[in-house]
């Protein structure tokens, strides 16, 4: 077993009876300290439809310290802008991850914005978490004949400082995951059992934006460029997908993310359809180069066990999107994970960080086969 597993904590926050706004679940929340260093939840809640905004709530602590309870607060983003809406009156804000960007001196939302052409990476940004001001859609730059601007895209968050891109520039460094055509779980899941992955193509990345442009009113981003590939899937339990998942958080070991992949489950569902399995593994990025990686544990620091992480809206899933470092009871070492369970609930989950890397997996190869 990897020495970054995972400790349990408990359930923080699931759906509220009778509140139509979470009639489907309230999952995958961002995790931040504000400015009054209480620890503040970003839930996506969900109502019938699959209608999603990002709602605010205050996490609640036990008398050692242990998050175990949430009280809601309000709507922080609903779908308004017309990225964030369809047709149909389908729409939604998914999935935030909020980072405090020093540069900025400012908290940065990336969410996923359920747009008319498909799920995008919208950002908002905000001084006291309570006011958010939409920036819009992340705009990516094409690069070796790839429109990345074409694509879907998802599982983003942003670094809290200023990071060297390739060509050494300080710049505003997103992680985030293309979707490009024919890599989606439920199409992958039809392959053999051996086949060779296209490491381009099922990957998380990282990509550098100038944090201001000049002749542009403060806080409007460039386009995202020099994309790089950070990771792709390297093991059986990650065969299907990788994608980020908490936001970077340095350690003396570099930069930190918690990240989920994507394998079958040996049993079909009712309708004769491969099962999917969604757990959390932990890696490491070079503290001055984050676009090399530094570790990545052999092993899930966690996986579906608990009734509330095998049943719900969707079945076998624990989805890393929140991480909070415990400095406030004097325990720097120690990490706490929030993640979605089963796209229903919210689940809590302490890391304690060792002082010292155990043996890793491989970070990547040229060419994989599973």
């Amino acid at each position: 077993m990897s020495e970054f597993q995972l400790e349990r904590i408990g359930v923080v926050m699931e759906p509220e009876p009778g509140n139509p706004l979470e009639v489907e679940g309230v999952l995958n929340p961002a995790a931040v300290r504000g400015p009054d260093r209480e620890l503040y939840l970003f839930p996506r809640m969900v109502a019938r439809g699959n209608y999603s905004r990002i709602c605010i709530a205050r996490v609640r602590f036990n008398g050692t310290g242990d998050p175990v309870g949430v009280e809601r607060l309000g709507i922080g983003l609903e779908p308004e802008a017309d990225y964030e809406l369809r047709e149909d009156g389908r729409g939604g804000c998914e999935d935030p991850r909020i980072t405090f960007v020093e540069p900025l001196q400012s908290y940065v939302m990336t969410y996923v914005a359920l747009s008319p052409i498909g799920p995008r990476i919208a950002l908002a940004i905000s001084k006291d978490l309570f006011h958010w001001r939409r920036l819009g859609l992340a705009r990516f730059g094409p690069q070796n004949g790839i429109e990345f601007d074409h694509l879907d895209n998802k599982d983003a968050s942003v670094f809290p400082v200023a990071i060297a891109n390739p060509s050494g520039q300080l710049e505003l460094a997103i992680l985030h995951r293309p979707r490009f055509p024919g890599t989606r779980p439920e199409e992958t899941v039809k392959r053999p059992a051996k086949w060779t992955l296209d490491l381009h193509r099922e990957s998380i990345w990282i990509s550098y934006s100038p944090i201001f442009q000049e002749g542009t009113e403060p806080y409007q981003l460039a386009r995202f460029t020099s994309h790089h590939r950070l990771a792709s899937p390297v093991s059986p339990w990650e065969r299907l997908k990788i994608g980020a998942g908490t936001p970077p958080v340095m350690t003396p070991h570099g930069w930190l993310i918690i990240y989920h992949g994507v394998s079958e489950e040996s049993e079909s569902d009712d309708e004769g359809q491969p099962k999917l399995r969604y757990s959390a593994e932990a890696m490491l990025l070079k503290k001055e180069h984050p676009r090399f990686v530094r570790y990545r544990s052999p092993d899930p620091v966690l996986t579906p066990l608990l009734p509330q992480e095998r049943n719900g809206t969707v079945s076998n899933v624990v989805f890393p999107t929140g991480i909070d470092r415990r400095v406030d009871i004097a325990s720097p070492h120690r990490y706490d994970i929030y993640y979605g369970m089963a796209d229903n609930r919210i689940g809590v989950a302490s890391l304690d960080m060792p002082n010292e890397l155990p043996p890793g997996a491989p970070v990547d190869r040229p060419a994989v086969t599973v």
